[in-house]
C-alpha cells in the first residue's frame, strides 16, 4: 500500500500537526517502510499459533503483603532537614 503526500497532509490536518516539506518527505519515508512490514507480517501462517500476551512467560514476582510494625513519626523524621510537627516541611513551589 502506498501512501502519498496527499494522504500524509490529509492525517496531519486531521491531527492539528503542522508538517514542513521535509518533514513530510521524511514521514512519507517512514510510513512507507512501517506499511511495508506490516504487509510482510501479515503473508505469515499463524494458524496453528496460540495467541499470547506475551512472548515469555511471566508470574507475579510480587511478595506477599505481611503486616509489619511501622516507623513512629520521630524515627521517620529523624534525618529531615525541616519539620513542623509530625510532618515533612517542604518548599513552596507553586508560583
Amino acid at each position: 500500500m502506498a501512501i502519498d503526500n496527499e494522504t500524509i497532509k490529509h492525517v496531519a490536518h486531521l491531527a492539528r500537526i503542522e508538517l514542513q516539506q521535509n518533514e513530510l518527505e521524511k514521514l512519507s519515508n517512514q510510513l512507507h517502510d512501517i506499511i511495508g512490514f506490516i504487509d510482510r507480517i501479515s503473508k505469515l501462517d499463524v494458524e496453528n499459533i496460540a495467541p499470547a500476551s506475551h512472548i515469555l512467560p511471566i508470574s507475579n514476582v510480587l511478595r506477599e503483603d505481611n503486616p509489619q510494625v511501622s516507623l513512629t513519626p520521630e524515627k521517620a523524621l529523624e534525618n529531615a532537614p525541616d519539620k513542623k510537627g509530625n510532618f515533612f516541611s517542604v518548599p513552596k513551589i507553586i508560583e
